[in-house]
């Protein structure tokens, strides 16, 4: 799938979100999305979590 497509998808569903539950409907779809995107990234080795929590404590490294 394409990052067109899956940023329409998304959007559809948030959009669908916000009419079906609300502003706070919206929010924790959107919250929820944005976890579930970490956790795919994270599995397939896209993200490297330490590099994240060093760059947060101010480890970073050149």
């Amino acid at each position: 799938m394409s990052a067109t497509a899956s940023g329409a998808l998304i959007g559809s569903v948030l959009a669908l979100a916000a009419l079906a539950f609300g502003f706070w409907g919206f929010l924790l779809v959107a919250v929820f999305a944005g976890i579930g995107a970490i956790i795919g990234r994270v599995a397939t080795g896209q993200l490297d979590v330490r590099a994240v929590a060093n760059a947060f404590t101010g480890r970073r490294t050149s």
